[in-house]
């Protein structure tokens, strides 16, 4: 089985969808959004890291100056998928735990470090604060 299909089948798992179908649509929608968010030496390793088929959407994306919030983020893959903003959330967190876990936990790290406070949960991980 291609790394492909595997990305695919852990995403449908994981989003609890009917088909494939559905969950390419899903993946798709979710790796635009995501490329338009990352820049630099993060957005490269994880290009690097995905499958070809998921490589070519997510880098197709021109990134934007700034990452948006992740309410923002999870609006735009909203908009895209033309669904509530729950089944937003759902998709959202569906594709980004699958690519957490291809990644792995260093990758994962940093993404997150990139990305504005708030993309945690998005990513299936606990969202906590740094005691002052």
């Amino acid at each position: 089985m291609t790394r492909y299909r595997l990305l695919l089948r852990q995403v449908r798992t994981l989003g609890r969808y009917t088909c494939d179908e559905e969950a390419e649509r899903v993946l798709h929608a979710v790796l635009a959004v995501l490329g338009s968010q990352l820049t630099g030496e993060e957005r490269c390793d994880l290009a690097a890291a995905l499958p070809e088929r998921a490589r070519v959407v997510f880098a197709s994306q021109i990134p934007l100056p700034e990452p948006v919030a992740a309410p923002a983020f999870v609006e735009a893959v909203a908009h895209t998928l033309n669904t509530s903003l729950s089944g937003a959330r759902w998709d959202t967190s569906s594709v980004l735990a699958a690519l957490a876990d291809l990644a792995g936990d260093r990758l994962a790290d940093r993404l997150l470090a990139d990305l504005p406070r708030g993309y945690a949960l998005l990513f299936g991980r606990a969202d906590l604060i740094t005691a002052a």
